[in-house]
């Protein structure tokens, strides 16, 4: 993502064929099953609306017809630290479509090392071999919308979300029904990751910090900050 990319770039465009007389429609990157957006925040505000319909949607209109994107569709994204010259800040409405944020931070001693005395990273990007076909990934993602959550669990998901909407000396903008439904989602995945058909308070306190944190302050180190101190206000006996 660059400060000169335009909405099209993204989405596709749709040109015309001088031979048959019609407009053809020439799908960009987004249409690939994994999106892998670098440094998103440096593209100005109107690209990155070309993203909001794709990341809730799953398909984007352009010139008044409207294309389904692959099942499955997944967006990767790096963002730059917003003091950086050139970096916009991301609208809410768009960090709210993202299921979690990490902080990578730096690499241990033996990941660096490791880093500087192996090969070209590239060729070996090309050396890999795939761990999963789709079937398989789609047969996680039903088993993992079929995890069941009581109505305690719900409970306990309320309770956070209310939390970080009542405190706002600390948080500017609490969580969304969005990011209630992503968290229950998420919990349900993590739940299944550790081989339980039932989640558990446990998987939404793990999962919780990295749901929040891009959410409630936009920036990741400082939202998990802000997650933490929310689990520690709503201990699961009260709820």
């Amino acid at each position: 993502f660059t400060s000169d990319l335009l909405p099209a770039d993204i989405t596709g465009v749709s040109v015309f064929n001088n031979r048959d007389n019609t407009f053809e429609f020439h799908p960009g990157p987004v249409f690939s099953a994994i999106l892998l957006a670098d440094e998103i925040n440096r593209a100005p505000p109107k690209a990155q609306s070309a993203l909001l319909e794709a990341m809730e949607e799953r398909q984007i209109s352009v010139d008044g017809e409207t294309h389904a994107l692959p099942n499955p569709f997944f967006v990767i994204a790096t963002l730059n630290p917003a003091d950086r010259l050139g970096a916009y800040g991301l609208p809410e409405s768009q960090l709210d479509r993202f299921l979690a944020g990490i902080s990578l931070g730096y690499p241990s001693a033996e990941a660096e090392r490791e880093l500087l005395s192996g090969g070209d990273r590239r060729q070996m990007i090309a050396e890999l071999t795939p761990r999963c076909d789709v079937t398989s990934l789609m047969q996680w993602q039903d088993a993992a919308a079929n995890v069941h959550v009581s109505d305690a669990i719900l409970d306990y998901v309320q309770a956070l979300l209310q939390a970080t909407r009542n405190d706002s000396h600390v948080i500017l903008t609490g969580l969304s029904p969005r990011a209630g439904l992503s968290l229950v989602a998420l919990s349900r995945a993590w739940a299944l990751l550790e081989g339980r058909d039932m989640v558990l308070p446990e998987d939404v306190q793990v999962v919780f910090p990295a749901l929040a944190s891009h959410r409630l302050t936009g920036s990741v180190r400082d939202g998990a900050k802000s997650a933490h101190s929310i689990l520690d206000l709503i201990p699961v006996g009260k709820v």
